[in-house]
C-alpha cells in the first residue's frame, strides 16, 4: 500500500468520524444533560463539554469510532444509519461507562489532554457518574421504538457484562509474577475487554439493518478481530506514544507494570531482554527504569510480534466481513475504519 493510498483512507475515515459526531453528538448529549445535577456536571466535563466549574468548553468528546462502527454496519447491510443513531449513542455511552471506570482502576491522571475526572471530582463520584451512563445507554435502546431495540438491548447488556469479566481478569493480571501470564491468556482478556464492544458496535448495526442471524455473527466476529487489533496498537502506544498526540505520560502503561500485549509477548520471549524485563516488573520503575523496559521489549521482539498479529487480526476481520457482506465494495466504510484504528498513533 502506497503512502497515497493510507493517507486517503486516514482521510476517508476521518471525514467518516466528522459524520458521525454530527449525527450523534446532539442526541448524545442531549441523553447526557437529562442527568441530575451533579452527575450531569462530571459526565459533561467527561465529554469535554463544560470545565469542571462547569462553564462551556470545546473539548473533544472521542473519535467516535465505535458509534461509527454502528452506523457503517447498518449501512453496509442495506439498513437506514438514521435509524440506528439512539444505538450509536447508546454504545457510546457505554464505552465512556468503561473510560471512567478504567481510570480509576488504572489510576490514570489524564485524558484527552485533561485531568480526569476522578482527579477533579473524586473516586467516588466518578464511579457514579459512570454507572449513571451506563443506565442511561439501556434508556435509550429500552425507549426506541425501533423493532431492534430490544434485541440491542440484551445484546448491549451481554457486551457489559464480557467487558466486565474482561477487565477483572485484567485487574487479576496486576497481582501476578511477570512469568505467571500467557499470551494466549492476555489475548482471550483483551477479546473481552475491548474486542467485545466493538464488535457489538458492529452487530448492532447489522440487527438495526434487519440482518439475519449468520450476518449479525458475522459482523460481531469482524469488530472483534478489529478490536484486538485496535488494543495491539493501543498497547504499542502506551509504551512508545509521543504524549503531545496521546495526551498521556510517555511509558505510562510500563511504570503502572501493566501486563499490555507487547510485554507479555516480551515476557514469553525466553530472551534474555525479557528476563530484564521481568526484573525491571518486580520493583517501582522511574523515567530511566521506564526507559529500559520499552528497549527491553523492544529487544524481546514485543514491538514487532505486536504488530504483525495486528496485522494478522485484521486479516481476519476481512474474512469475516465477507461472510455479512461478499460484495466488500458496499463495506467501504467499515473497511475505512478497521484501517484508521490499526495505523492511528494516538
Amino acid at each position: 500500500m502506497t503512502g497515497t493510498d493510507t493517507a486517503t483512507e486516514g482521510q476517508e475515515a476521518a471525514a467518516l468520524l466528522e459524520r458521525t459526531r454530527t449525527a450523534v453528538t446532539p442526541r448524545l448529549r442531549d441523553t447526557v444533560e437529562s442527568l441530575p445535577g451533579s452527575i450531569r456536571r462530571i459526565a459533561m466535563y467527561h465529554f469535554g463539554w463544560e470545565r469542571a466549574d462547569g462553564s462551556p468548553a470545546a473539548g473533544s468528546a472521542g473519535k467516535a469510532i465505535r458509534p461509527a462502527l454502528v452506523l457503517a454496519a447498518a449501512q453496509a447491510l442495506g439498513g437506514d444509519a438514521q435509524h440506528a443513531v439512539r444505538a450509536a449513542a447508546a454504545v457510546e455511552l457505554a464505552h465512556n461507562f468503561t473510560l471512567l471506570h478504567d481510570d480509576v482502576i488504572d489510576e490514570d491522571r489524564t485524558r484527552r489532554h485533561r485531568p480526569t475526572a476522578w482527579t477533579v471530582f473524586g473516586t467516588p463520584d466518578a464511579i457514579i457518574a459512570g454507572d449513571a451512563m451506563l443506565a442511561l445507554a439501556l434508556r435509550l435502546l429500552a425507549e426506541d421504538r425501533h423493532p431492534a431495540a430490544a434485541a440491542a438491548s440484551a445484546r448491549l447488556a451481554a457486551c457489559v457484562i464480557e467487558l466486565c469479566a474482561g477487565q477483572q481478569t485484567d485487574c487479576a493480571f496486576e497481582e501476578l509474577d511477570p512469568h505467571e501470564v500467557s499470551l494466549d491468556e492476555c489475548l482471550a482478556m483483551a477479546t473481552a475487554k475491548t474486542g467485545a464492544l466493538l464488535g457489538c458496535s458492529c452487530a448492532l448495526g447489522a440487527i438495526y439493518a434487519g440482518a439475519g442471524e449468520e450476518e449479525v455473527a458475522a459482523m460481531d466476529a469482524f469488530g472483534r478481530e478489529a478490536g484486538l487489533a485496535f488494543q495491539l496498537i493501543d498497547d504499542l502506544i502506551g509504551i512508545w506514544g509521543d504524549p503531545e498526540r496521546t495526551g498521556k505520560p510517555a511509558g505510562a502503561d510500563l511504570a503502572a507494570h501493566k501486563k499490555s500485549l507487547p510485554v507479555v509477548a516480551a515476557l514469553s520471549s525466553g530472551t534474555a531482554a525479557g528476563g530484564e524485563l521481568a526484573e525491571l516488573y518486580k520493583r517501582p520503575m522511574d523515567t530511566e527504569s521506564v526507559r529500559r523496559a520499552a528497549d527491553a521489549v523492544e529487544r524481546a521482539g514485543g514491538r514487532d510480534w505486536a504488530q504483525m498479529e495486528a496485522a494478522d487480526r485484521m486479516a481476519r476481520a476481512v474474512q469475516q466481513l465477507s461472510r455479512a457482506v461478499p460484495d466488500l465494495g458496499a463495506a467501504g466504510d467499515l473497511l475505512a475504519l478497521a484501517e484508521f484504528v490499526t495505523r492511528r498513533t494516538r
